[in-house]
């Protein structure tokens, strides 16, 4: 058996988990491959890819090109990125692995406050020898939006609720009770944008989710206030959001995930103005890695010993 694990960018996957248990050949890639032609060539003898999220995608075309395929293990239980019915027409069973569901959170809140106390602004400025030059936005007596008010929206929301602010969420099926059960109040999409400080997005990329937040919505917004999104990409309009960036008709945003990954060098948003940008970072922990790569190797043994784990089936 020879196993890929794939966009190993930290060099984290093999001190992450007992690989060795597996009696295998594994070979880690570390740098992303964006060509298919590449992608399949590199990959072509392994009977075992481990994906990394949503890192690398799978379609039809690239499963079909990949004979040897027979195990798909994705970190997560959900992966956009994979045509999980292609695969298993292929004959290629698609697993799984438990989360972490505090990371994101966790990254919400520090681009949160990096972006309204202009913390990576500061910090340039005190190496350059510098010293306070800009006023920071409290957070207290404000509005928090938060765009989904899932499992990570509403860990969100209890922090938010700890820095004495006022929550506020929308989502297309959130109910008044579900949100007053997390303290919560549900409003409209409309009276969400125009009333809240800081908007933050959890909300799941489908094709009725991308473009949700777009020029419209931006345009809703006042202008002071920032907005964060550390769900997917393409749930904000990227080309709507430079547009009210540079008019400053709001006072910022934070990034952690773009329409394309890595984000492209010479990306308009890597020069936006009143930004902070992470590389989809949101769950990447020490603690989470551990899980992902441990039930990957527990997901490779368990199909090596034919009973599949975690088995992954077309939404």
């Amino acid at each position: 058996m020879r196993i890929a694990v794939l966009d190993d960018y930290q060099h984290a996957a093999l001190p992450s988990a007992d690989w060795e248990s597996l009696g295998a050949e594994v070979s880690v890639f570390h740098s992303h491959i964006s060509d298919t032609s590449d992608l399949v060539l590199e990959l072509r003898p392994f009977d075992v890819i481990v994906a990394m999220r949503e890192r690398t995608p799978f379609t039809s075309e690239r499963i079909g090109l990949l004979p040897s395929l027979r195990l798909l293990v994705t970190t997560g239980m959900r992966n956009a990125s994979i045509d999980v019915a292609a695969a298993n027409a292929a004959g290629v069973t698609v697993c799984g692995t438990r989360g972490s569901a505090g990371a994101t959170p966790e990254l919400t809140w520090a681009l949160i406050l990096s972006l309204v106390r202009h913390v990576p602004a500061e910090d340039r400025a005190v190496r350059d020898g510098g010293w306070q030059h800009t006023l920071g936005f409290g957070l207290s007596g404000r509005t928090l939006g938060i765009v989904g008010l899932g499992n990570i929206g509403s860990r969100v929301a209890a922090v938010g609720q700890a820095f004495g602010m006022d929550v506020i969420a929308w989502s297309q099926n959130l109910s008044a009770a579900v949100a007053a059960d997390h303290g919560v109040t549900a409003v409209t999409k409309d009276e969400l944008f125009a009333t809240a400080d800081v908007i933050t997005v959890h909300y799941k990329l489908s094709d009725r989710s991308a473009g949700l937040v777009g020029e419209r919505e931006l345009g809703l917004m006042k202008p002071t206030a920032f907005l964060v999104n550390t769900s997917r990409g393409p749930i904000v309009d990227s080309g709507a959001l430079l547009a009210a960036l540079r008019s400053e008709a709001i006072a910022g945003a934070a990034l952690d995930v773009y329409d394309e990954e890595p984000l492209q060098v010479g990306h308009p948003l890597r020069s936006a103005p009143r930004t902070v940008l992470t590389p989809h970072i949101g769950y990447v922990t020490d603690d989470g890695y551990r899980r992902f790569y441990g039930d990957a190797v527990e997901d490779i043994a368990a199909f090596a010993a034919g009973r599949p784990v975690r088995v992954l089936t077309p939404e």
